[in-house]
């Protein structure tokens, strides 16, 4: 295997409250003799009274919190989502695609797999990065930035490529486009696969578009981030029936492409990469001065 491809580790991705009357105060009609002025009321309905207020306050005060806890939670994802926005410009190339992936469980029987990088594409538009059909899938959400590398398992005998589709889309089209994909299975549909990145000189160079075996594609809702991954065998063997990685991962599948656990790979992968760029969200939305 060749030397890995890819960027510089050091560089970034180039009211008004109510009034309740208790009753009128004493006046003195003699020397000493208290004389009511108004209607006197009786110890018993000034409890209540009081009770009554304290009702209205602690209501009015939950209800206050509730809305402000509401406005705090949704500047919250607000803010989030805008981090998640600038990542690709923002984070390194080791914090988005890190040179070694562990994967504790992940693999077929709950076995642990480990990803080593062995190729990183330069960041770019979505120019040819996608089939037609996919392309005009993702079309309502734009392409800021795409963001690729390409990884090995440990006996170097499958590759998958992984990448972060970075849209120009806000909360509501990425949520749009997400129950788009799941009411009609779009992230299912082979025609829809994504496009693995063979990267020269690496065990990853015969890694073509005939050679995709299984793939995972996920739309992020509180982020404006498309997350995916395309795998295959490492030989440049063809695949004449990709499967979805889903229906790999299902128990008793069980087709060459689910016993070699390819729809482990991808969706394994997948996984961690998405689980990174939310703690990078996070971590980068902690930094940024209140």
């Amino acid at each position: 295997m060749g030397p890995s491809v890819g960027p510089d580790p050091a560089l970034s991705w180039s009211a008004t409250r109510p009034v309740v009357s208790f009753g009128e105060p004493e006046g003195y009609d003699g020397p000493a003799r208290p004389r009511p002025i108004g209607v006197r009321i009786g110890p018993r309905t000034a409890a209540a009274a009081a009770c009554l207020v304290l009702g209205l306050g602690l209501v009015g005060g939950a209800v206050t919190g509730s809305w402000l806890v509401g406005d705090s939670a949704a500047a919250g994802a607000r803010d989030s989502f805008a981090t998640a926005k600038s990542l690709w410009h923002s984070v390194p190339v080791d914090t988005l695609f890190p040179p070694s992936v562990a994967g504790k469980g992940a693999g077929p029987g709950d076995a642990d797999r480990t990803w080593t990088r062995i190729a990183v594409a330069p960041d770019s538009g979505c120019k040819g990065a996608f089939d037609p059909l996919l392309r005009k899938a993702l079309a309502p959400v734009g392409c800021e930035r795409l963001l690729r590398a390409t990884y090995t398992d440990a006996t170097q005998s499958y590759v998958t490529t992984v990448g972060l589709l970075f849209t120009k889309a806000d909360a509501t089209a990425m949520t749009a486009l997400d129950t788009r994909f799941t009411k009609e299975g779009l992230d299912r549909r082979r025609d829809l696969m994504p496009r693995p990145y063979a990267a020269q000189d690496t065990v990853a160079a015969a890694f073509g578009t005939e050679q995709r075996a299984s793939w995972t594609v996920s739309v992020l809702t509180d982020a404006p981030v498309v997350v995916y991954a395309v795998s295959g065998w490492a030989d440049g063997r063809t695949v004449d029936e990709a499967q979805p990685a889903e229906a790999a991962m299902e128990s008793g599948a069980g087709t060459a492409v689910a016993q070699a656990g390819l729809g482990h790979e991808a969706q394994g992968l997948a996984d961690r990469i998405e689980r990174a760029l939310r703690r990078n969200v996070g971590s980068a939305a902690t930094e940024q001065p209140s």
